[in-house]
């Protein structure tokens, strides 16, 4: 079938991402996918693999807003959110907008925000607004948080909440570049900043129409019934303590409507759903303590249960 109009803008999105970022078109293809799916993104890797450059390179792809937060022990929720200010000279109190207010937002090290500054994230990323002195402030549209955070060094840091963590629609990790991939940076990069080869390839406007062509994907009942088959057997898996959440459920279903979308079909089709749940589950799981299951890994539980479910005829 015969790529659209929207998927051939999808496709671009990732091609012209793909020119800054090189080397990892697999993990440009699933922050898209996430993006696509109106869901949110944790990078979770060592320092120097471009995290950064990732987030601006959509940012800059989409003609969209781009702000950053480094995430520090001493941030305070205001800092990110906002914060009502008094005017002498006008006598009244005004809103000023923080950093979040914008379209794509990278969380730099999430984890080294105390709990009580991390939470100031999810009212934004579930909502998409933001309550400030019993004021509710919307959030521009898209919006997009990519978060990053270092899972080497962890002294000073405050590992994300559950509630925290089932807010990402997916956690990726981007791994090292392979030789060729990595020569070519240095070539690439030696006079130019990789950005600069990023032109704008889609505006926001466009992309909600997309994320909008996303949702009407086709799902036959008897898929998503496989949809919450998967749920279910994490809740019921004897390796975990809690299974995924119905945030989940709902995240499964669009991610494979969003790969579905992307290859070009307008129904789900069961391998997308089983790719989706390798992504979209994992982190979202709490191993259970005291068994021999705690040394079995989240992904490798989620393997299991995709090849126990049945697949429906």
């Amino acid at each position: 079938m015969e790529a659209s109009g929207p998927v051939k803008s999808a496709r671009a999105l990732i091609a012209n991402i793909s020119t800054a970022f090189i080397g990892k078109e697999d993990v440009v293809t699933h922050a898209v996918l996430a993006l696509l799916s109106g869901g949110h993104v944790l990078l979770e890797d060592v320092p120097g693999l471009g995290k950064t450059l990732l987030a601006k390179a959509i940012a800059r792809s989409l003609s969209a807003e781009f702000k950053r937060v480094q995430f520090t022990a001493d941030l305070l929720p205001s800092d990110i959110t906002g914060v009502t200010v008094y005017s002498q000279e006008r006598h009244d109190f005004s809103f000023r907008r923080g950093p979040i207010f914008t379209n794509v937002l990278l969380g730099d090290e999430i984890n080294r925000a105390t709990p009580r500054t991390q939470s100031s994230l999810l009212e934004a990323m579930e909502e998409h607004h933001v309550t400030v002195d019993g004021t509710i402030h919307q959030l521009d549209a898209p919006f997009f948080v990519i978060a990053t955070q270092n899972p080497v060094e962890l002294e000073g840091t405050y590992p994300l909440p559950f509630a925290q963590m089932d807010r990402f629609i997916v956690r990726l990790s981007i791994g090292y570049l392979d030789r060729a991939s990595e020569m070519r940076m240095l070539r690439e990069q030696q006079r130019q900043d990789p950005l600069d080869r990023v032109k704008p390839v889609m505006d926001c406007p466009t992309l909600l129409g997309i994320q909008q062509a996303v949702r009407a994907v086709r799902i036959e009942d008897s898929l998503a019934g496989y949809v919450v088959d998967i749920i279910q057997a994490t809740r019921k898996s004897e390796a975990l303590e809690y299974g995924a959440s119905p945030r989940g459920t709902l995240d499964l279903q669009t991610f494979s409507q969003a790969a579905a979308f992307l290859e070009s079909r307008d129904y789900v089709l069961p391998d997308d759903i089983k790719r989706a749940a390798r992504l979209v589950l994992p982190h979202r799981l709490i191993t259970r303590k005291g068994t021999r299951a705690v040394s079995v890994s989240a992904r490798a539980t989620i393997d299991h249960v995709v090849d126990s479910v049945p697949v429906p005829v």
